[in-house]
């Protein structure tokens, strides 16, 4: 028990940073217009991620801006709520750690990320992927290095990332994916004719896993 008590109390998740809680409202304001307003579907389409894009050679800048616009939409309102839970589970540890610019940088980095890992394995599909969730697994990812767990020295900043604790939950959390993704069940798998990728939750996680040491030494060289 003595491990349990050493746990700080969960918070109420109003004391969430500002920024996980912008950042969440911001992804509700943007489906309601979505959902609510006549956005052409001629408009909408340029900012959803399609890897067959990148083959047909289209401008620089619709390559790289639906990167980044893919993550702020959402195929249904379930979607978006699994979404808000995550970000609200995973985001404040990040968040506090990295401080409010950095943690942006970082969760739309991450989503990128997810993307990235999308266009390798489905490379030249014309399916559409949206929503947060790539960059969402980033943040898991940061999130589990900065957890305190057992046998982990409790003076560590962050979590080596071959320590058994994170190296079993790492695998764990990449092979359900691997399952789901293939299997073609599990949230996310469609949202109408709009697909949510699976390898893009893998892509974000390992990138957030990898590389948030890099983004806490940043914000400790700014601060």
């Amino acid at each position: 028990m003595a491990f349990l008590q050493s746990q700080p109390p969960r918070e109420p998740f109003l004391h969430a940073p500002g920024s996980v809680l912008g950042l969440i409202a911001g992804l509700i304001a943007i489906h309601l217009v979505v959902t609510f307003l006549p956005v052409p579907d001629s408009v909408l389409v340029t900012y959803v991620f399609i890897p067959a894009r990148y083959v047909d050679g289209a401008a620089p800048l619709d390559l790289i801006v639906p990167l980044f616009s893919h993550q702020l939409l959402h195929g249904s309102y379930f979607h978006l709520t699994v979404n808000c839970v995550w970000l609200l589970a995973f985001g404040p540890v990040v968040a506090r750690r990295l401080g409010g610019l950095t943690f942006f940088v970082f969760f739309f980095l991450c989503g990128a990320a997810g993307a990235l890992t999308e266009l390798a394995f489905t490379w030249g599909s014309v399916a559409q992927m949206i929503g947060a969730s790539g960059a969402i697994s980033g943040l898991m990812g940061a999130a589990f290095r900065l957890m305190r767990w057992p046998d982990v020295p409790s003076g560590v900043r962050l979590v080596p990332i071959l320590s058994r604790p994170l190296v079993m939950t790492s695998l764990t959390w990449l092979i359900l994916n691997a399952i789901v993704g293939i299997a073609g069940f599990g949230l996310g798998a469609n949202a109408g004719d709009v697909q949510i990728a699976w390898q893009a939750h893998m892509g974000g996680y390992l990138f957030g896993l990898l590389t948030v040491g890099l983004f806490d030494r940043l914000r400790r060289m700014t601060a």
